[in-house]
């Protein structure tokens, strides 16, 4: 969407006329009657440019009735496909939206993006937070406009969300726990942590650790925080596997950003053997991308938990519709297979299904990462 620059440019000169009228002491000299004149003009001249800013307010908001969205980052495959599936579910259900602005990884831009969605004047924004905490400043922001936010993915510390929209990161954690315990005996296993700086990459570490803790305790824990970086959980591989060259499964929290270096760096060190061979290392990824899909296909890692990528966009604008339409949300089941939950006081999620896959449902046309886009 394009905007148009008259306003501003009415504004720009508007300015520019009253510094003309006022700015030269030249204009209060000369003969009296030439001075008078000149003043009256020069009054005229501002009265109309005041007259030009005060019509100028309305283009701050040239975004009114459109919605805006803000991606956390787009180097992932997770979030690119997030990102494709935004303008058809938007166009689906009616709402005029803003190209979506990237953050970049970066939690201040962050907050400073859905500034300026507010300032241009959007009625409701979705956002994929990137830290659980300081995206406050900028849901402080919006409701003191009255501006309902959705959040997809992650899920705030405080603030006020129409919606959080996202799955049960616990479970994810869980399930990697079980996968890699039912085929491990006993032995080294790591897990590429999140930021924990976001609830979802505490969810998984934690969910994770405590599972192995409580089922599987002859398997032993190595852990990497990795920050949602995959040059940092690369790195950090290649020096724990020098160090522990015994490691018999890798949980990676997401395989978007840690799937490709984690491959790499098992190749690199000739470690990397598919399913089936003995000296396979059982991996267990996050996300339900293709690239995980393929690599399930060809033994390099044994499973992931399938993110509703597409789900993710058409409930996280479904939701905002909603709640630009006045309506409110209550715990309980959905109908779209889900249960809301209520996270804290004033504060609902919405924890859509993310089932595991395997070779066994690898190729199952439903799952999203099996649709083109």
């Amino acid at each position: 969407m394009t905007f148009s620059s008259e306003p501003a440019n009415a504004g720009h000169w508007a300015i520019r006329a009253f510094r003309l009228g006022f700015a030269s002491p030249r204009a209060l000299r000369g003969p009296a009657s030439g001075g008078a004149r000149n003043w009256r003009r020069r009054g005229a001249v501002l009265v109309a440019a005041l007259g030009m800013i005060g019509t100028t307010a309305p283009a701050a908001r040239a975004a009114s009735g459109a919605v805006g969205a803000n991606l956390p980052l787009l180097t992932s495959p997770f979030w690119q496909a997030y990102n494709n599936y935004l303008p058809q579910y938007a166009k689906e259900f009616g709402l005029t939206m803003l190209a979506p602005v990237n953050s970049n990884g970066d939690p201040a831009q962050q907050i400073t993006d859905i500034n300026n969605l507010l300032n241009q004047g959007v009625e409701g924004i979705v956002t994929g937070p990137l830290d659980s905490a300081a995206i406050s400043r900028a849901l402080d922001a919006a409701s003191k406009k009255h501006v309902p936010v959705v959040a997809v993915d992650v899920a705030p510390t405080q603030g006020k969300v129409a919606m959080v929209v996202r799955a049960d990161n616990r479970a994810y954690g869980e399930k990697a726990c079980k996968y890699i315990g039912d085929h491990v005996a006993a032995g080294k296993v790591v897990q590429i942590m999140g930021d924990l700086a976001s609830v979802n990459g505490r969810d998984r570490s934690e969910a994770f650790r405590s599972c192995v803790k409580s089922h599987y305790p002859k398997l032993q824990v190595l852990e990497i925080p990795a920050a949602w970086k995959g040059d940092v959980a690369a790195s950090a591989l290649d020096s724990l596997l020098t160090a522990n060259p015994d490691v018999k499964g890798i949980y990676m929290q997401a395989g978007g950003v840690y799937l490709s270096p984690t491959l790499q760096t098992l190749r690199r060190k000739q470690m990397l053997f598919p399913a089936g061979n003995p000296k396979h290392i059982v991996i267990v990824s996050n996300d339900g991308i293709a690239q995980e899909f393929d690599a399930i296909r060809k033994g390099e890692i044994d499973a992931t938990v399938s993110q509703p990528a597409d789900s993710y966009a058409k409930y996280g604008l479904w939701y905002l519709k909603e709640a630009l339409a006045g309506k409110t949300f209550k715990p309980g089941p959905t109908d779209h297979g889900s249960t809301i939950i209520e996270l804290a006081p004033g504060m609902l999620e919405d924890q859509l299904p993310a089932p595991l896959v395997t070779k066994a449902n690898v190729d199952d046309k439903s799952l999203w990462g099996n649709t083109p886009k």
